[in-house]
């Protein structure tokens, strides 16, 4: 029989988990991706750009015109011209001096004879030079996750790659004593979402040394285990961890989450996350996303700022999670602390009421991380 775990007799506070989680902690090298493999994944750097169209072209298929020439032209008292106009097509060219397209049916043809019955503005049927992208835009801006619509502009300035920073999470499972695989399979889903290239593994058992052993094979930038780190007879994470590396901190002042852990291994940061869901979302949003937002070197994670619509109370010394409905333009708390899957799967919004904190009273403006778009 395993000898139970034990928490330490006091908690460590999450301000100062995180700050030893991500100390020395720098963004992953790039690697370049062709632009259909590159969504999602978060660009390493700035590409350069160049103005686009690079002169003026024909937005529609008509005729070529210096719009002053046609002063006066209407339907009535159509304009006789001098000379033969000039035909384009659509991302023709503009020709020297034109600054206008008019429709084909505004020209009319008798013999070697034109006339036009309308006026035209300078620009109209004509996309202008950077009209679709000057040197000021934006290209797939460095540290933001790469969007379908971002390709869109960079195979119009004709780029077929772009550096990405894909760090490389390898998750342990260690199986559950019932064989439920759900918090596992939760934390791979997220962590997806949040950039990260997945590799997974899973325990042969629960045992320290099976669990250990799941260390052991192929590299990664941050390691991430699910289960066993809470107190019980069959829980050996923290251990195997010990035995393999440098434990930092077991017990956060986090709720939920408190019997997680975390480490390092081989200079990798490592992270043991409770089994249980709610646990486990508490330790991955508050500790977890930081170090994967300093590896793939994305920009800071979105919140939204909303009064409460009642006051929210927490214990001091702990730091606890919440978690919001957006209604009526206000964060409606739904659950503070204890976390039931029904409250997760409503959930807009999360906030981590620091631990020196009582609460916020009724109508104090919150910053609350999106779980939604």
């Amino acid at each position: 029989m395993m000898t139970p775990q034990r928490l330490p007799a006091s908690l460590t506070s999450l301000d100062a988990t995180l700050a030893a989680l991500l100390e020395g902690i720098t963004p992953v090298a790039p690697v370049e991706l062709p632009l259909a493999d590159a969504p999602g994944w978060f660009a390493a750097e700035l590409l350069p750009l160049k103005v686009l169209p690079a002169f003026d072209i024909a937005a529609v298929d008509g005729w070529a015109f210096r719009s002053r020439d046609l002063v006066g032209a209407a339907p009535y008292s159509p304009l006789p011209l001098t000379g033969a106009p000039v035909w384009v097509e659509a991302g023709d060219r503009m020709p020297e001096g034109c600054d206008c397209v008019i429709d084909p049916d505004l020209v009319e043809q008798t013999g070697p004879l034109f006339q036009v019955s309308a006026e035209a503005i300078p620009g109209q049927g004509v996309r202008r030079s950077g009209g679709d992208i000057t040197e000021e835009s934006s290209l797939i801006v460095a540290g933001r996750r790469i969007r379908a619509l971002d390709l869109l502009m960079a195979r119009a300035a004709g780029f077929d790659a772009v550096a990405v920073r894909r760090p490389r999470l390898r998750l342990i499972d260690i199986p559950a004593t019932d064989g439920t695989t759900v918090t596992a399979q939760l934390i791979a889903e997220s962590a997806r979402a949040a950039g990260a290239e997945i590799i997974r593994a899973e325990a042969a058992g629960r045992d320290a040394r099976s669990i250990a052993g799941a260390f052991d094979a192929g590299l990664c930038d941050l390691l991430i285990t699910v289960g066993g780190t809470g107190v019980g007879r069959t829980d050996a994470a923290i251990e195997a961890l010990a035995s393999r590396g440098e434990l930092l901190a077991h017990g956060i002042a986090l709720r939920p989450g408190r019997t997680a852990a975390i480490g390092r291994i081989a200079g990798n940061s490592v992270i043991a996350l409770p089994g249980a869901p709610d646990q486990a979302l508490a330790a991955w949003w508050t500790l977890a996303l930081p170090v994967l937002d300093r590896l793939s070197g994305s920009e800071k994670r979105r919140t939204r700022t909303l009064p409460l619509a009642r006051k929210i109370a927490s214990s001091v010394g702990i730091a606890e999670i919440v978690l919001f409905k957006k209604a009526d333009d206000a964060w409606m708390p739904l659950a503070t602390g204890d976390l039931s899957l029904h409250a997760i799967a409503r959930a807009d919004a999360w906030l981590a009421v620091p631990g020196g904190s009582e609460g916020y009273a009724a109508g104090s403006p919150v910053d609350a991380y999106m779980l939604r778009d």
